[in-house]
């Protein structure tokens, strides 16, 4: 009799073992569609238009030599972003454009989130990156806001990657990959 009990506990730690490890594993998510209002603005979208598990949006504005971008990252209820990592370039210039932090976020009550600038050794661009958000883990990010100086580029490629964690039991956590290309020709014009 304690044999059977015994082989019926062990089959279902093991059970709830192995979905244990298959929540720590996390998802990844690296097909995220592009949705655009026109060539300077555009959403990566990441799962179904109708009921999205994130999106990103860009926008920027072209004035004295130097670009404006505004970005704002949203997400479904229920889910808490754990980090934002974007690179920012510029794939048709020689030289790499310069990127500045405009507007740093913050929380109703908490402090700033950690933000770090830096340039990744194997791929071109600066990479921003976004982390102990707290309280604006629960919230939508906007704005997160850029300053871009290029030489003569007029497109500026972005890639996120995004940190979720989706809830559940066990709590599980994906990785939302995705990249889009914004154009400005008055780039060309400063």
């Amino acid at each position: 009799m304690h044999r059977r009990a015994y082989l019926a506990a062990a089959a279902t730690a093991a059970t709830a073992a192995a979905a244990g490890c298959t929540g720590l594993l996390g998802d990844r998510h690296p097909d995220a569609s592009v949705r655009a209002d026109d060539p300077g603005r555009k959403t990566l979208v990441f799962g179904p238009d109708d009921d999205p598990l994130a999106n990103l949006g860009a926008d920027g504005a072209v004035s004295h030599g130097v670009l404006s971008l505004t970005t704002s990252i949203a997400h479904r209820d229920g889910t808490r972003l754990t980090d934002v990592a974007l690179r920012l370039w510029t794939p048709d210039a020689d030289t790499p454009a310069r990127v500045a932090l405009r507007s740093p976020v913050e929380g109703d009550s908490s402090p700033p989130p950690q933000i770090t600038l830096s340039t990744p050794d194997d791929r071109p661009g600066q990479r921003i990156h976004v982390t102990d958000l707290d309280d604006l883990a629960d919230e939508t990010i906007y704005p997160l806001a850029f300053l871009v100086r290029t030489r003569g580029a007029t497109t500026l490629a972005l890639h996120a990657t995004i940190g979720l964690d989706t809830g559940g039991i066990p709590d599980r956590h994906a990785t939302l990959d995705g990249a889009l290309r914004l154009r400005y020709p008055a780039l060309a014009d400063e």
